[in-house]
């Protein structure tokens, strides 16, 4: 997706410690028409597999998940980072965040995630895994099936690529970035 490394390296902003910046265009402020673009491949790369659910985590996976559950006509559900008291049946895992550096507990209403559902999972960013594993887990603790996951920025100098994808599992990553050594966005 040439548009959106363009968007990466235009709008993006490097920090220190491996953290890359799009809130301007993917998970604070939003660009429409990218996240279309972005849906729109998502479909593309995961024609012809059964899928009748898209998951994700709140709360930046949440808009791409949307378009590409908009644009296969599929139900989206996404793990809340704090259980509801109104949630029924919740499965629940613990996930540890990169950028905050610090665990919290997703839940997910059993209810909606179940033994029929074969599930894409679809999120902003792919680092260390921590995220995609926690999905995993509720995936499996409601007996559903992964059907793969996309991801629309995934960072290959973390592990997170590499240990999904030694477990077999489908994995699309849109930009993957191969460094950010000195601050500098490398695209694989």
């Amino acid at each position: 997706m040439e548009i959106l490394k363009r968007r990466i390296l235009e709008d993006g902003a490097c920090f220190e410690g491996g953290i890359l910046k799009v809130d301007s265009f993917i998970n604070h402020q939003m660009d429409p028409q990218l996240m279309k673009s972005i849906a729109d491949e998502f479909v593309k790369r995961f024609s012809g597999i059964y899928i009748n659910k898209i998951m994700t985590i709140e709360a930046s996976g949440i808009a791409p998940a949307i378009m590409v559950g908009y644009q296969m006509q599929l139900p989206v559900v996404f793990a809340k980072k704090k259980e509801p008291k109104t949630m029924r049946h919740a499965l629940t895992s613990i996930v540890h965040s990169f950028t905050k550096d610090r665990d919290y507990p997703v839940s997910i209403s059993g209810e909606y995630l179940t033994p029929e559902d074969h599930v894409l999972c679809i999120d902003d960013f792919l680092a260390n895994g921590n995220a995609a594993l926690g999905m995993i887990d509720l995936i499996n603790q409601a007996g559903a099936t992964l059907a793969g996951m996309g991801f629309i920025i995934e960072k290959e100098f973390q592990n997170g690529g590499h240990i999904l994808r030694e477990k077999g599992i489908h994995v699309e990553s849109l930009a993957i970035i191969k460094s950010l050594d000195n601050c500098q966005i490398a695209f694989k």
